[in-house]
């Protein structure tokens, strides 16, 4: 039995503890337990394990000393040695639980320290693990390293962290290409579909003398889909294109553009950009690629003017932001600005269109990363209801300098408004941003738990477990929401393509591998939106959409998205997890063209299709007396009559034809009319769960 060495502090103070180190587990087992707290090591020279709980050589240990460790509670346990008093020291510690004679490794660490001393690195052991109440732990460290000796060590309890949510099983994808991009709807039937492109094709030239095929391979780009088919079966196809002008090297975004059926694909390339458009069945694709030099990173298909037809946004790295408008007639227009990340050198990384701010029209985000402070400033583009965007990061509070290449929008407290994941590329200064819904945002990283999360490239936030609580796959990592931006991290898939792969209602994803979510008991819902294009009003993919629904666990959103993350394309189907609620009260569709839609009391744990107006909460259907409105007829000012919770309205002005003109928040009882011609109007204004309509005339 060796005692262990009395810590000596600042004006030699001394403090002892109440534990020692003993050099063997019987010793060790016979004496008393430890508890939380930070203890001294003197000389190892006890008895070595039998087996060591790290792998690699421990030819060269001949000692270890013992402790023994029973807990209280079940907790999760941190043993350190990395302390700066140790700075210079090599340490290597092993965990074991069970019997003396019959012990069974819980875990080990060498150097996962952070502490350095006057070494070049540090060699300090840190490990956390899981441990249960009252069962008996052993601490070992061993004489690996010359300077293992005379060391503190500190011993942390937290509470157990939960068992992981959900797991995920591996399968091969079946699918070739170097670019494994997309799990989304390609022919039409509104199941997940698994995409990658390629430019090297090989097949069977010929046989030799032995009959043995010989393989040639040849530059033949083409589209590989795994079509996923009703059933759980799979139907393999490579449809051969004209050769791209630019790979999908950086990112992919899909959306029916002309509306035909059949979604079409934009490659976000090194020096440019190509569409690939579907045909009328969705067997053959026609290469669409400009002359324009764009350094593509994130892009997305989004109807930037809201004339009801799907346009096209890219990210340059190194200029200006570029958009492709939809003419009408299936023509995309480049634009080599537009005011949506319009900084001169680029760094635009990461654009990500969502409803900030509740006014049920689209705004941008982007993510910014690399060079100087100002073209690193992450953005705010506030849509003002009229074709135009207005920059107001700095004042949303959402202009960080850190370096991002994507971020995460979601409502992760439920209360109504889209908060914000912005993951770190550089380092672990993830943040967690909360929705005031008033425009601005408040930080509440702190206590949040994301700051374990890795980092790296991609953020896209899903609700993994159906608990109805979003959360975030970031780089390999799981952020498993709780409903008060809170986290518990854990290890997940590899980032890559979201969606239903199995139709299962659980969200799998797809890289090179598809990573299968195994699921669980929870009940969830299947929302495909189709917009109603052919009648001049929303694109057909409802991309821009706002999605909510309602059960006994409260009101939950999701707003519908092509580009999410930074290079990959998941499903435009939109998917709620609702936990063990087994109805749901309603389901309510906010469309681009102002048209809601609202189905009540759907089915649950399967699929719907909403198709826009066929479930209409219309205009005349909400037509009240009692939203009064004067002067009517109006020249310049449309002043309201009182209108409750103010602070959640907005308001939607149409033309005669029921076509949106004006939308925006209603900051006060007064609307500023001046700027439409003279005419017939239709004012709706919606505030919570209220919804009402009056006409008025503009002279």
């Amino acid at each position: 039995m060796k005692p262990i060495i009395i810590s000596i502090f600042a004006f030699f103070v001394t403090v002892s503890v109440n534990a020692q180190s003993y050099n063997s587990c019987t010793d060790a087992f016979n004496a008393p337990t430890i508890t939380a707290g930070t203890y001294s090591v003197g000389t190892i020279d006890g008895d070595e394990p039998s087996d060591f709980c790290i792998t690699g050589s421990s030819s060269s240990v001949t000692a270890a000393e013992w402790v023994k460790y029973v807990p209280t509670a079940d907790y999760s346990i941190t043993v350190s040695s990395d302390l700066p008093v140790n700075g210079n020291k090599d340490t290597r510690l092993h965990i074991y639980t069970g019997t003396c004679g019959s012990l069974t490794c819980v875990g080990g660490d060498d150097d996962s320290g952070t502490f350095t001393g006057t070494n070049t690195g540090s060699y300090l052991s840190v490990l956390t693990v899981e441990v249960t109440a009252n069962q008996t732990y052993y601490i070992v460290w061993d004489n690996k390293y010359t300077d293992s000796n005379d060391f503190d060590f500190e011993l942390t309890e937290n509470p157990p962290t939960p068992p992981v949510p959900v797991t995920f099983t591996t399968q091969a994808s079946g699918m070739s290409g170097s670019y494994k991009r997309g799990m989304v709807d390609m022919n039409g039937d509104f199941l997940d579909d698994l995409v990658a492109v390629n430019t090297d094709s090989t097949y069977v030239s010929g046989y030799d003398i032995e009959g043995d095929p010989i393989y040639t391979t040849v530059e033949k780009p083409y589209i590989f889909i795994r079509y996923q088919l009703a059933g759980g079966a799979f139907q393999k196809t490579k449809i051969v294109t004209s050769y791209p002008d630019y790979k999908p090297s950086w990112s992919l975004a899909a959306g029916d553009w002309d509306a035909n059926g059949y979604n079409d694909l934009l490659y976000g390339g090194n020096s440019g950009v190509t569409f690939m458009k579907a045909n009328s069945t969705g067997t053959a694709y026609t290469e669409i690629s400009g002359p324009e030099y764009v350094f593509s990173q994130r892009s997305n298909f989004v109807d930037i003017n809201n004339d009801g037809h799907l346009d096209a946004f890219v990210c340059h790295d190194t200029a200006p932001s570029v958009s492709y408008i939809n003419d009408g007639s299936n023509n995309l227009i480049y634009e080599n600005t537009n005011g949506l990340g319009d900084y001169a050198s680029g760094g635009n990384y990461g654009s990500i269109w969502v409803d900030y701010d509740n006014d049920r029209d689209i705004d941008m985000f982007m993510a910014k990363c690399g060079g100087s402070t100002e073209r690193r400033t992450n953005q705010l583009y506030r849509n003002n209801g009229n074709g135009t965007y207005t920059e107001v990061g700095t004042v949303a509070g959402l202009d960080d300098i850190m370096q991002t290449w994507s971020s995460a929008w979601g409502d992760f407290d439920n209360d109504g408004d889209m908060d914000i994941y912005i993951g770190s590329s550089t380092a672990n200064d993830h943040k967690i941003m909360r929705n005031n819904n008033d425009g601005t945002f408040t930080d509440v990283t702190a206590g949040s738990g994301i700051s374990s999360a890795n980092q790296g490239i991609e953020c896209v936030a899903g609700d993994f477990d159906n608990d109805g609580y979003l959360d975030v796959l970031s780089n390999g990592s799981i952020l498993f929401g709780d409903g008060t931006l809170k986290f518990n991290v854990y290890s997940g898939p590899p980032s890559g393509s979201i969606g239903d792969i199995n139709n299962d209602g659980f969200l799998d994803v797809f890289t090179n591998s598809v990573y299968v979510n195994d699921g669980n008991s929870n009940n969830w819902i299947k929302i495909i939106t189709i917009g109603d294009q052919a009648g001049g009003y929303s694109n057909i993919n409802g991309i821009g959409a706002r999605v909510e629904i309602n059960s006994a666990l409260g009101t939950q959103i999701r707003d519908v998205q092509s580009g999410t993350g930074f290079r990959h394309m998941s499903t435009l189907n939109t998917h709620f997890g609702i936990g063990t609620d087994s109805s749901i009260n309603y389901i309510r569709i906010y469309w681009p063209s102002g048209i809601i839609d609202q189905v009540n009391n759907p089915s649950i744990n399967g699929s719907i299709t909403i198709v826009e107006g066929a479930n209409t909460l219309g205009l005349e259907d909400s037509m009240v007396n009692d939203l009064i409105l004067y002067p009517n007829p109006t020249k310049d000012i449309l002043n309201l009559g009182r209108i409750d919770n103010l602070a959640d309205a907005f308001y939607t002005i149409f033309d005669i034809t029921g076509k949106r003109v004006v939308n925006a928040k209603l900051s006060q009882n007064s609307i500023d009319v001046s700027h439409l011609n003279s005419g017939n109007y239709i004012l709706r204004v919606v505030y919570g769960a209220s919804i009402k309509t009056q006409k008025f005339i503009k002279y």
